[in-house]
């Protein structure tokens, strides 16, 4: 749920940091869906995992190198791995998603990083137990969660494989890769 809302006319979107880890399967799905109902959110930067699952956001709206350094050390102690999308829901919002199973090392991720930053609660503390997942859509005149699947066809179920973190700008026509990390790799990866 790292998308924002879709935007309205005159609202200024100040932007905030997203830790995300981007789901390359889905990556062109998610694109075209994101254009869809979200336009403003679609980056133009070829690097920006769209299809991704948040670890963290909004994170640090400006985050120093200590904090680089605290991720780039929770990213070096986690080993890449693997998960399968296969099944979709809707969250009560209308975000229409993925799950990935297992979700437990996204959710290890999501606490190991919290911990280090219990000022930026996931979601801004929206929801009490953050539900690892991939945004796919939004519910409106005619898409659902059964046109959506539809629309996936046979890209699910999906094997993926986590491989990285990477640090996300989300605000209307400005969604850039700040950094990456590999995951497992002692330096963090970064780049």
């Amino acid at each position: 749920m790292s998308s924002p809302s879709p935007s309205t006319a005159g609202h200024v979107d100040p932007g905030h940091t997203v830790l995300a880890v981007p789901v390359p399967p889905l990556e062109a799905f998610v694109r075209e869906r994101t254009a869809h109902y979200d336009a403003d959110y679609l980056a133009a930067d070829p690097d920006f995992g769209q299809a991704h699952v948040t670890v963290l956001g909004p994170w640090v709206r400006e985050p120093t190198p200590a904090d680089l350094a605290v991720i780039a050390q929770i990213a070096a102690r986690t080993d890449p791995f693997d998960y399968v999308l296969a099944r979709t829901g809707v969250f009560p919002n209308g975000i229409i998603h993925l799950l990935p199973d297992p979700d437990g090392p996204f959710r290890s991720l999501t606490r190991a990083v919290g911990d280090r930053f219990p000022d930026h609660p996931p979601y801004d503390g929206q929801f009490p137990d953050p539900v690892p997942h991939v945004t796919l859509d939004a519910v409106g005149p005619a898409t659902d969660e059964r046109a959506v699947r539809m629309m996936l066809g046979p890209r699910i179920p999906v094997a993926c494989r986590a491989e990285a973190v990477q640090l996300q700008w989300w605000q209307a026509g400005r969604c850039h890769v700040q950094r990456t990390w590999r995951l497992g790799m002692s330096s963090g990866g970064a780049r």
